[in-house]
């Protein structure tokens, strides 16, 4: 534990933070910064510079990079008051996904201000966050303290399609960047949600492993008139069928049989394990990302094959979704290959390491107790997120990352729907309350 007591009276009240934080999430929510995939994006290097000029407002010196035209991160360092502290990254992300406008209420990029809500792409995923660092950041600053540890403050492009031109790069090219840091903070936990009239946070410990995969089925081409049991379109419908409708059996790791036995706890009842049913129904809407956390999944997303009605292709092609639990990735691989069967090839379009950490340690217990001391009594407990985060890449540089962007959130949102979602939208005074709990937990003096 660590011995510097958690700020308390110091702290701003809440109109410290709530027009920055607004200002800051509206402007960001304004910058398109769509990531359509392969290296088609827009809008990362306005929105780094944007992010890079508050970094120096707050007294970083910060650095915009450009891994490929136009993608560009921006990462700057706050030096902390402990020197014998390990430094902890603090990172967003500035891209998101697309938004088809003629589905949504509002404009996705007008960063409208309707019912207490900030609504618009990337109000939850994450520049939301990203708003809630930035505002923190700068309120330390002008009040002429310090964060406890030198925080290494990025953020990153290219997160929603993976941070090959992002975070992966940098890590790549610029390891000396994140030198110094053991930990790292980011999306997606820290949100409340409702266990049977308890409201409870959820901190993220752990991510499935990623891997997109071509599949491609070679056959003899051919006339469409004949007989013909040699047929690459056949072959691969066939492999796509038998590893869509596979049921993968569940599968508990360390962090989903203790989220799921301390729901049961709060619930009164004991876990069983064959069936976490009742755990899953009595966690409401968080029950989208943690049901998809105890199996691995294998999801077909796209088939290509033939031009003509009458011409039989040589060649057929499929896309397949894989996230796998962590420590699972060859045995599903061998999985897929049986499922798939003689004369299907498999090819990585992109591939991302599973995490989990622990749910202990000095970071996780100030965590708790930053979230407790706003939110007294609530119980705190750890999940996996079934997509990624930047986390993966900072994993290859021994960095333990954990998901904590603080939101209490009414019970009746539909808060994990929000992500990738149609009339995207965040509370405001869920981003004040991360403030206030970030701030604390930056243990400024």
């Amino acid at each position: 534990m660590t011995s510097a007591p958690l700020p308390g009276p110091g702290l701003p009240q809440d109109s410290a933070y709530h027009d920055e934080v607004v200002r800051i999430c509206r402007d960001l929510i304004r910058i398109d910064t769509s990531n359509h995939g392969g290296n088609v994006s827009r809008g990362e290097p306005e929105a780094a510079e944007y992010c890079a000029a508050l970094m120096r407002d707050a007294g970083m010196e910060p650095r915009v990079f450009e891994s490929a035209p136009g993608r560009a991160s921006v990462v700057g360092r706050v030096a902390g008051w402990d020197r014998q502290a390990p430094a902890l990254v603090l990172h967003g992300h500035l891209d998101v996904v697309p938004a088809e406008a003629s589905e949504w209420s509002v404009d996705p990029f007008a960063a409208e201000l309707r019912d207490g809500m900030i609504w618009g792409r990337g109000a939850v995923d994450m520049k939301g966050m990203d708003a809630m660092i930035l505002t923190v950041l700068g309120e330390v600053h002008r009040s002429g303290r310090r964060p406890r540890r030198d925080l290494v403050v990025a953020f990153f492009a290219d997160e929603e399609a993976g941070g090959v031109y992002g975070a992966r790069w940098l890590v790549d090219h610029h390891p000396e960047l994140f030198a110094g840091a053991t930990e790292a903070v980011s999306e997606v936990g820290g949100f409340s949600t409702e266990i049977r009239g308890q409201r409870a946070y959820l901190l993220q410990t752990a991510e499935k492993g990623l891997a997109w995969l071509n599949l491609t089925a070679s056959g003899a081409p051919g006339h469409g008139s004949g007989v013909h049991p040699d047929n690459a379109v056949t072959r691969l419908s066939g492999a796509v069928h038998r590893i869509g409708h596979h049921e993968w059996p569940l599968q508990y790791t360390k962090t989903t049989r203790a989220l799921l036995e301390q729901v049961a706890e709060i619930c009164g009842v004991e876990f069983d394990e064959t069936d976490p049913t009742a755990q899953l129904d009595a966690l409401g809407t968080a029950a989208r990302f943690v049901g998809s956390t105890l199996r691995n999944s294998s999801n077909p997303t796209g088939l290509t094959a033939g031009y003509k009605h009458n011409v039989i292709p040589g060649r057929a092609e499929a896309t397949l979704d894989v996230r796998f639990l962590p420590g699972q990735e060859e045995e599903v691989m061998d999985v897929l290959r049986e499922l798939a069967g003689d004369g299907v090839d498999f090819a990585h379009e992109h591939r991302d390491i599973s995490l989990e950490v622990p749910f202990s340690g000095d970071l996780v217990d100030l965590m708790v107790r930053c979230i407790q001391a706003e939110d007294p009594g609530a119980p705190v407990l750890p999940f996996m997120m079934s997509g990624g985060t930047d986390n993966k890449s900072l994993s290859r540089l021994g960095i333990a990352g954990y998901g904590f962007a603080p939101l209490q959130l009414p019970a009746d949102l539909d808060f994990t729907g929000l992500f990738h979602g149609i009339d995207e939208r965040v509370p405001v005074q869920s981003l004040v309350f991360g403030c206030r709990v970030l701030a604390r937990m930056l243990e400024p003096r």
